[in-house]
């Protein structure tokens, strides 16, 4: 699982501990919507607070 958190444009690193903790949580959550196909490649979220 390939996971890139950008935040006001710029790539922030993570280990892979947090990219594996970020994938599973947002892989979890989206995997309950309904309408969504589980054989989803990508997902892409945006929040601007």
């Amino acid at each position: 699982m390939e996971v890139r958190l950008v935040v006001d444009g710029e790539d922030i690193e993570m280990n892979e501990f947090v990219t594996k903790v970020f994938g599973r949580v947002i892989e979890a959550l989206v995997s309950t919507l309904k309408g969504v196909d589980e054989d989803w490649d990508i997902v892409q979220i945006e929040v601007v607070r």
